[in-house]
């Protein structure tokens, strides 16, 4: 039995949108009584940018950050029919069947990078995160973290593997130094990387990669462009990770490099 599980509710009640960025997630209710975050995958970047949030967010968790539950969301047919607002009822029928859900954390707040202080462990350990995952979205402008019982909670993982959007040359791909980390939020602290490096190459085995990577629901892998079957998809996403943590070097020394430009 895999050590990593991820529950299937029944979405049942639409809240309201998060109009923040195109793709335009809601709060909504399930049938196990919790609020959810969800992500739908009639939105822009399709079952991409679910895939991008549950692999991002289980390799978070797996390494120890802090992050919200992640649930499989079903839509049913008749779902959202009753929503007035007309893109949003285009969106629901076009996201019937499974999304993904992400727990909503009551009354938590937007991570303030002034206000707040990150210690060097905690910084170096996301920051590892996203340069391993590729994420472009942690910067200044959106942060894409919660503050929560004085705790850091990482949201929003969907940027992540942007390498999936072309899908070709994967292996260089797994290989780039990843310059885009220039831009995150929690770089000038990140002092720890080499430490944090050893440590979660430690962590993430193939076996667990594997694990993770399995999570993946074969319904998001039916891509009409693609000629590739679902496992072949899959395989590659477990190529592309255990390619890339092989290589973090490569990695790691340009997020050093790119701190020590602005210390």
């Amino acid at each position: 039995m895999s050590s990593v599980e991820i529950r299937d509710v029944k979405v049942t009640r639409y809240i309201t949108p998060l109009r923040e960025g195109g793709s335009l997630p809601a709060i909504a209710e399930a049938d196990d009584g919790f609020k959810y975050v969800v992500k739908f995958r009639g939105a822009g970047h399709g079952v991409k940018a679910l895939i991008a949030e549950m692999l991002g967010g289980e390799i978070a968790r797996k390494l120890g950050l802090k992050v919200p539950e992640i649930v499989y969301a079903e839509l049913d047919e008749a779902f959202g029919l009753t929503e007035g607002d007309e893109e949003i009822q285009d969106l629901l029928r076009e996201s019937r069947g499974l999304n993904i859900g992400i727990h909503f954390l009551s009354g938590a707040i937007n991570f303030d990078p002034v206000a707040v202080r990150v210690d060097g462990e905690l910084a170096s350990k996301i920051v590892w995160l996203d340069a391993f995952i590729t994420n472009i979205d942690r910067t200044f402008r959106n942060t894409n973290m919660l503050l929560w019982h004085k705790e850091v909670w990482l949201i929003d993982n969907g940027a992540a593997f942007y390498f999936h959007h072309s899908w070709n040359n994967w292996e260089q791909q797994a290989k780039t130094p990843f310059t885009y980390i220039k831009d995150h939020v929690l770089l000038p602290q990140a002092d720890m990387l080499d430490e944090v490096d050893e440590k979660f190459r430690e962590i993430l085995t193939g076996e667990v990669l594997r694990e993770i990577v399995d999570l993946i629901p074969e319904t998001w892998l039916q891509w009409e462009q693609s000629e590739e079957t679902p496992e072949q998809i899959r395989e590659i996403y477990f190529r592309f990770l255990t390619t890339r943590l092989t290589h973090s070097g490569i990695f790691i020394n340009e997020a050093k490099n790119a701190r020590n430009a602005v210390v």
